[in-house]
């Protein structure tokens, strides 16, 4: 057996795995609620970080950062055969460097995040890749892995499908973000029975308080190609998608709105470029104040310049999910059932429209239909979201009875 490096009972070592530091403010929000609640009840946990944005996670949180994936760092600094040789080397490194880094830590989370689905454009050898070796390594250190609200889909593709189901089956604990994620999970051949359904991390952040009144509508938008079974049409779905945004944008401005447009991901800024691009050439006597792209980098400044708009729609589910979250009267343009999942938690179900059909009448008819009803979809969403925030106290919980040390003194001997 490998020689552990473990603290004391007294002092937990926390490791976190995802895709997080990358620029997908969803994925860090989920990290920052969990680091926020270990921070206030557990000060003296050692954290730690396996991720894809290593510097910008030491940098936040003060602590020590590994590359998820050896072959990250060296991107960009070969091309051809040179460049498919370093991503092999690297497929047979990593599993050697997870051992490595997890051995070192008591319990290791995924913190939240869609790490079980495929429901974007998804390759088998990335994240799904990582995680089968999380729970490999795990079972050989005796490391517990835990996976907090994660959300999951039926994977279609027969080799990723096998890796998120593998890695699933290894985690000691699990928990999903909705109902529709556990399902999918035992639809996939895992026995789920023991484990719990609660939100989404990202509704343990704190709530900014809500702006007055502006007229501002808030639009969410992303680079949408479809998912993984969408491969073919992928550049038709996005040109259809981006279009329809474009008018959807003019029409509001000519409505006599501002509009604040929103993403949740470094690869979005393109979209809201063309979109700016595309009021100015329509509508050049419009103010450019009209319509301003709000540059965001942590999901809190998010929930913050949400805040001081009166509507929002929005493609991005953690876009979505702050504007929920905020108490802000919602149209999905979703890309996945979890969009409607949500939606229909915070009785929104009648306000979703799919990212892969986006048809801009019913999409004004579904908006005036939202600010008719504001006032009474605002007070559904208020008794929503407490509801949503009393689940996540038992999350945590569970989370802290991990953290005890009678649970870590007895992990080790229950691996072996």
């Amino acid at each position: 057996m490998i020689p552990l490096a473990r603290s004391g009972p007294g002092r937990p070592r926390v490791g976190f795995v995802g895709i997080l530091g990358s620029g997908n403010l969803g994925n860090d929000g989920s990290l920052e609620a969990v680091v926020s609640y270990l921070r206030q009840e557990h000060p003296d946990a050692r954290l730690g970080f396996l991720c894809m944005g290593p510097g910008q996670v030491s940098a936040r949180y003060g602590a020590t950062a590994t590359a998820l994936q050896w072959y990250e760092p060296h991107a960009g600094t070969a091309t051809g055969v040179s460049a498919a040789a370093l991503k092999v080397l690297g497929k047979l490194l990593d599993p050697i460097r997870t051992m490595a880094w997890v051995r070192h830590y008591d319990i290791v989370i995924v913190p939240g995040m869609g790490v079980l689905e495929a429901t974007l454009p998804l390759r088998p050898w990335a994240l799904p890749y990582s995680l089968f070796w999380l729970g490999v390594t795990s079972r050989v250190t005796g490391t517990r892995v835990a996976l907090l609200s994660v959300g999951s889909n039926v994977v279609t593709r027969r080799l990723t499908r096998w890796l998120v189901t593998r890695a699933a089956r290894l985690a000691d604990y699990r928990s999903f973000r909705d109902e529709l994620s556990r399902e999918a999970m035992r639809e996939m051949g895992v026995d789920v029975c023991a484990d719990e359904v609660y939100p989404d991390l990202v509704f343990a952040l704190p709530t900014p308080p809500a702006g007055p009144r502006t007229n501002a509508v808030g639009v969410g938008v992303m680079a949408f190609y479809g998912g993984n079974d969408d491969r073919k049409r992928a550049d038709e779905l996005h040109r259809a998608y981006l279009e329809t945004m474009k008018l959807f944008v003019r029409w509001l401005v000519d409505a006599g709105r501002q509009v604040r447009l929103f993403t949740g991901d470094k690869a979005d800024e393109p979209v809201v470029a063309e979109i700016l691009a595309d009021v100015q050439l329509h509508r050049p006597e419009v103010e450019a104040t009209r319509v301003i792209a709000e540059s965001v980098s942590t999901l809190q400044e998010l929930l913050h310049r949400m805040a001081n708009v009166d509507t929002v729609v929005a493609s991005r589910y953690h876009n979505v999910l702050c504007a929920i979250k905020l108490g802000k009267p919602t149209l999905s343009i979703g890309y996945a059932a979890k969009h409607n999942a949500l939606m229909a938690s915070m009785g929104l179900a009648g306000f979703c429209h799919s990212a892969h059909a986006v048809d801009l009448d019913r999409l004004i008819e579904q908006f005036n239909a939202l600010e008719v009803g504001r006032e009474a979809l605002m007070a559904t969403m208020a008794e929503h979201n407490r509801k949503q925030m009393r689940l996540l106290d038992e999350q945590f919980e569970a989370l802290s009875r991990m953290l005890s040390p009678t649970a870590r003194e007895r992990a080790v001997p229950d691996r072996v």
